[in-house]
């Protein structure tokens, strides 16, 4: 091996770049480098050819086991380029990994085709590393190709840039959830969508999410149920989703997000299912003291990983039934967040009235109380492995009506859950929360109550639950958001433009939801998805969702209360983020 610092030069590639402009970088976690709004210095082109840069590798010398360095590795267009301990100048397009001091395993020759493995432990000293490469591998390359991956990618204007160049100032989204479609790729201040002065810093995006539906099968007693499913056949555009979001540039700044879409795109118990566009998001994040934010808006509650998670980064296309019939969208007010000093706990409490949003004053709205907080009890040294749980509470005083409706998890579809309109004194919403990650792994799950002080209707009580789980076959480890206590992104660690597989992940859930309680029988619903995810880019997605679904409710056209329906779709999903 070598030690050097090189740079090579072929136009064409940085003319295919160029016209690639959706460039295929690797996903950035809410925590760190926030695209747009973060100021970022002047990044001039230059024409390099593509590389893939894995800092802090550890190299034991064969004669000399008890010995290592720790330095850079290059591959540079599947080739085996250098190891170095300078400084690696990168492009834009380049990915950047950090092997976390892990150990490499493979035979490397300057110029010939990469193949190697990275594992977290020394082959040398306990051989469990290499009788069980799955378990403890952190790279693998297999001619010049990423085939397994359990690292995070750093970003792509990298820290360790050459001197001479001013390095980028980064900032962490402060809020307690960043914006939910701000986050999906690098931008510099040069990108056509980026504006930035003394003042503010803005940064324009959007998404649109096309969507074609199939209902495979439908018995007698669901078409009682809820009517024919066919009539909802066909595609549509899920999303038109479009927003800004900047900093406003105090000595410490304010953030500031306004994004609007279809109001169908994010759906709760207070949304309609029209197609007519809407401001959903409006809100300003402002630093207070002992390091926390105040958030004042119209926002997401803080209660609910699933809820709080961006829907087009999920591993489900819609949100489980239980979470769209019992927690709304979106509400007006103003949320205190904050975390422990080891990023281990994580809380939020907000106060909330929509009477911007609705007719009536303060008064005559409902008003509500949500909290929320997290626990990391278990995370392993080199973050592969953790456990999270989680707890909130929603309090309402019930000043107006309620409704709790939900479709089947497919959003062309009718309403399979219904209470319709009931008066109710207050109304109290209990949510737990468990999830185990371990690489490419996820397993996550939620169980929410509401109880109904409603005398007339016997006090109901309305719950449910859903098991998911998500695996990564292409090796891919969704990052711990220690801010909010939430699941990032899937990164793509090569994409289809970077003559990668992508990354494909596979997924499952099975959803719950009663509604037949006291004096109510909106529905009891049992549903089983399948979904396959293929994120090409970190900007394009094309999703599959399958779902089994079985109804127990009246039917809308009889008094006949003994029904058990059943039915079965397909949604195929194209997802482009600008």
């Amino acid at each position: 091996m070598k030690m050097k610092n090189k740079k090579f030069t072929m136009i064409w590639k940085f003319l295919t770049i160029v016209f690639f402009n959706l460039s295929l970088l690797p996903i950035i976690q809410a925590e760190e480098v926030i695209p747009g709004v973060i100021e970022v210095t002047e990044v001039i082109p230059e024409v390099i050819e593509q590389k893939i840069v894995i800092h802090n590798v550890t190299f034991i010398d064969p004669k000399k086991p008890n010995e290592s360095t720790i330095a850079s590795l290059v591959i540079t267009d599947k080739l085996f380029d250098s190891v170095t301990q300078d400084d690696v100048e990168v492009n834009l397009s380049d990915i950047i990994f950090d092997a976390q001091s892990g150990f490499i395993l493979g035979t490397l020759k300057s110029g010939e085709i990469a193949n190697f493995m990275i594992l977290d432990e020394d082959p040398h000293k306990n051989i469990e590393a290499l009788l069980d490469t799955k378990k403890h591998v952190l790279l693998a390359i297999r001619d010049g190709i990423i085939i397994r991956n359990n690292l995070k990618t750093e970003s792509n204007i990298s820290s360790t840039a050459p001197p001479k160049k001013k390095k980028t100032k980064r900032a962490g989204w402060i809020g307690y959830t960043p914006p939910q479609i701000l986050l999906h790729s690098v931008y510099t201040s040069d990108s056509w969508n980026v504006y930035s002065n003394d003042y503010f810093s803005t940064l324009f995006v959007g998404a649109i999410a096309l969507d074609r539906q199939k209902w495979f099968y439908q018995d007698a007693e669901s078409e009682l149920q809820v009517g024919d499913n066919s009539l909802f056949d066909g595609g549509e555009i899920r999303a038109l989703r479009f927003g800004v979001g900047g900093a406003l540039k105090f000595d410490s700044p304010w953030m500031y997000t306004i994004a609007g879409a279809t109001n169908s795109f994010d759906k709760g118990f207070d949304t309609n299912t029209s197609d007519n566009v809407t401001f959903f998001d409006w809100r300003l994040d402002i630093p207070t003291a002992f390091n926390t934010t105040l958030s004042i808006g119209k926002q997401k509650e803080p209660i609910s990983m699933e809820r709080l998670m961006g829907m087009v980064f999920l591993p489900n296309q819609e949100r489980s039934v239980v979470s769209d019939a019992l927690l709304p969208s979106r509400n007006v007010g103003m949320v205190l967040s904050g975390r422990n000093e080891a990023n281990t706990v994580t809380w939020a409490g907000g106060i909330f009235n929509d009477w911007l949003d609705d007719d009536g004053s303060i008064g005559e709205n409902s008003t509500q109380f949500v909290a929320r907080s997290t626990w990391l009890p278990y995370e392993s040294e080199d973050e592969s492995e953790l456990i999270h749980l989680g707890f909130g509470y929603r309090y309402s005083n019930g000043k107006e009506a309620m409704r709790f409706a939900s479709s089947p998890e497919f959003n062309l579809s009718p309403n399979y859950i219904d209470t319709g309109a009931i008066d109710a004194e207050k109304m109290s919403t209990y949510n737990y929360e468990a999830s185990w990650r371990s690489g490419p792994y996820w397993i996550s799950s939620e169980y929410i109550n509401t109880n109904i002080d409603a005398p007339s209707l016997n006090t109901p009580s309305l719950s449910g639950y859903h098991v998911s789980a998500a695996w990564a076959i292409t090796g891919e480890m969704r990052a711990y958001n220690k801010r909010s206590g939430t699941f990032s992104p899937l990164p793509v660690a090569r994409s289809v433009e970077q003559s990668g597989l992508g990354a494909w992940e596979l997924t499952s859930r099975w959803s719950v939801f009663d509604g037949n309680n006291g004096g109510i029988s909106a529905g009891k619903t049992k549903i089983f998805s399948v979904g396959v995810f293929w994120w090409l880019t970190a900007k394009l997605n094309l999703s599959f969702n399958y779902r089994h679904i079985d109804l127990d409710r009246c039917s809308f056209i009889s008094n006949n209360c003994d029904l058990q329906g059943t039915s079965s779709g397909m949604n195929t999903r194209i997802l482009l983020l600008l």
